[in-house]
Parts: structure tokens; sequence; C-alpha cells
């Protein structure tokens, strides 16, 4: 058997031989070969590392569960959390409210907004310890939902309100001005209204303060002080006419003022109102005011002007007045005269909701008033 011959015989050290690269897994970095885990040490590994990441996140959201579930109790508290509440369970005895005496003429309107595009502001409750509620802000539009059941009897629709709830426990005069300011907001609040509010106030036996003009000074700290000093002057005026009256909130600060003066001069107008009204009826609110003019001595004609001496310079009374001003529409131009006033604008008026347009003449006229 002959022997093989080596063709070459060269000596290469181990270190310097290539090494096969080590297989890598994605997602893995290569360990070193003497740390090299089996399968069984991987899963563990991996199962581990997932099970970390999920109770970490698990963690964060309790925290944020917690954190929000805080916010919404903070915000529930302070009654700025709206909720629905059935209609049967709110109570409207805790405050005296403001109510007009005469008809709600604006109330259809309500109802019919309401039905049409629901309510779009909640009112304001107070929580009960029995499980009811009392109602601090917005009688009338809780009467509009009670008034929508009633005829549709549609419970799954009006049966429940929007109202912002808050715990029980605040002040009975913070109630109360919780309830005025609010009704300040409108602006066809009378002074009437606010009277008979004070007068309410006062006699209520639940409240510290039982004199009237206090009353007005706790209640409407956010009217300025010549509108409380009108209020206290129809005070007065709603202690003598106010069971009389059915259009009360209709009668003007001006009108209200000199019925007031005739009182603090000793005039019972009380019995004149009596006399004057005796077999007529139901008044209607022109009928009742046009009796309030007369009272107060504003019914009579004016006196003509006295003639003008001849040869006298003085010049006539202008029969108009008129005047420019600038809009984002554009320039617009008022005319004024007797019983009539103008305002022309590049704007169709027509295409504005008639009952927006209405209470801007009347806010317009109201400050014309003061």
């Amino acid at each position: 058997m002959s022997k093989r011959r080596r063709m070459f015989d060269i000596d290469i050290p181990e270190e310097a031989v290539a090494q096969p690269p080590e297989p890598r897994i994605r997602g893995f970095d290569p360990m070193p070969p003497g740390l090299r885990r089996g399968p069984m040490a991987t899963a563990i590994a991996e199962t581990a590392d997932a099970t970390r990441q999920r109770a970490e996140l698990e963690a964060k959201i309790r925290a944020e569960n917690d954190a929000l579930a805080h916010e919404h109790v903070r915000l529930k508290r302070l009654g700025l959390v709206a909720e629905l509440v059935p209609v049967d369970r709110i109570d409207s005895s805790k405050l005296v409210r403001d109510r007009r005496l005469g008809e709600d003429e604006e109330l259809a309107e309500l109802i019919q907004s309401i039905r049409e595009i629901g309510l779009s502001n909640p009112i304001r409750l107070e929580s009960t310890e029995d499980g009811r509620f009392e109602l601090i802000q917005g009688y009338r539009r809780l009467t509009a939902y009670r008034r929508l059941l009633e005829e549709t009897g549609d419970a799954e629709r009006w049966g429940a309100i929007p109202a912002m709830v808050s715990a029980p426990g605040e002040g009975l005069e913070a109630l109360y001005r919780r309830m005025v300011d609010e009704n300040l907001v409108r602006k066809d609040i009378s002074f009437a209204e606010m009277a008979m509010l004070a007068l309410d106030y006062a006699a209520d036996p639940e409240t510290e303060e039982n004199d009237p003009d206090r009353a007005v000074a706790l209640l409407f700290k956010s009217a300025g002080y010549q509108k409380r000093s009108y209020i206290r002057a129809f005070i007065p005026l709603v202690r003598a006419l106010g069971s009389q009256l059915r259009f009360a909130e209709q009668i003007p600060r001006s009108l209200g003022l000199a019925l007031a003066k005739r009182l603090d001069q000793g005039e019972d107008l009380a019995a004149a109102f009596r006399a004057e009204t005796a077999g007529q009826g139901a008044l209607t609110a022109d009928q009742e005011l046009a009796i309030l003019r007369k009272l107060a001595g504003q019914d009579q004609p004016e006196a003509a002007p006295a003639p003008a001496p001849k040869g006298s310079t003085a010049k006539p009374a202008r029969a108009k007045t008129s005047f420019q001003f600038d809009r984002p529409e554009g320039r617009g131009k008022c005319v004024a005269a007797n019983g009539k006033l103008e305002i022309q604008l590049p704007v169709d008026f027509t295409t504005i909701d008639r009952r927006r347009l209405e209470q801007a003449v009347r806010q317009m006229l109201q400050v014309l008033d003061d």
C-alpha cells in the first residue's frame, strides 16, 4: 500500500482562519457564543418582556382613568357637568321665582324653538338628600319641557331635560344671586319683576334679610347704582298695585317712577285703580297701561307751544333729525321724526329672525328710556 504524498505542508494559525458568521434573528442582538440561549430560554425572556410592557401600559391607562374620574367628580361638584334629569324629579319650591304675573307671550316661541332645534342652554339644579333636585335657574326652559311632554306624551324625548347639577349645601343667598344674575343677562326683565323678587326674598322666612331695600343691595350687586335705585322706586308701586295688575312687567321706567312719586305724595293709587277698572272685566296690556298713565297724570295732552312774537328771529323746531354712521356692512343713515324712526343700511333685514329683530328693537328703545 503506497503512502500518499502531500503537495503542500503549510502551517496556518487557527486564529487566522475565518469563522462563518453567526446566524442572526431579526429583532435580537447576537450574543457571544458562550452566552447563547436556547429556544426555551429565549421564549421565556420574550414572554417576560411582553408581560412587563403590558403591565406598564395597564398602569399608565389606570392612572389616566383615575385622573379623568377625579376631574369628572370635581367638575360635577362645581355643577359644570351636564346630565339628563327626569322632569318629574325636579322641584321649584326653594326659591321664589320672578315670574311674570301676566301671560308669558314668549313661552310659545321658546317651546317651538326647543321642539325644532333642541335646548341649547341646560338648566341648573341642586341635588337634594332624598334623590330629587331643586331648580336654581331655568324656570321657563323647564316649563317648556313639561308642556312638550304633556302635549306629545313622548317621555323618551321630553321626559328628561339637560341640566348642570351641583352638590347641595350652597347658601340660600348665593342661590338667589345665581338666579338673579342669569335674569339680569336677559335685557327684557323689567323693574317691576326685579322689585317683586326683592319683596319675595325679604318675605322668605329662610332668608336672613327682611328689608326689601337691603335685599336689592344683596341680590343686585352686579347692577349699577342707578339701576338699583330704580328697583327700589318700584317696590312701593308693586306693594300697592301688584295684586291688581296683570301686566306689571310692561310698565316702563318713566311711568313707574311717576306712579311711585304719586304714592310718595300720599295718593291712594290702589283705590283709584279699582275705581277706574270697576266693571271692565279683564284688561288688555294696553288698557292697563292707559289707566296707569292716567293715574300718573301722563295722559294730559301737551300744551301747544305759544306762537312766536312778531318779528322774532327764533327758528322753528326741527321737523326731523338725521345722521350717518359706519358699520361693517357699509355706511348707514338714521332719520328720526315725530312718531317715526328709520334706519337705512345695506342689509336685507327680512333675512333676520323676527324674534331677534324684535328683541333688538326693544333693547334699543329701553336704552332710549334710560
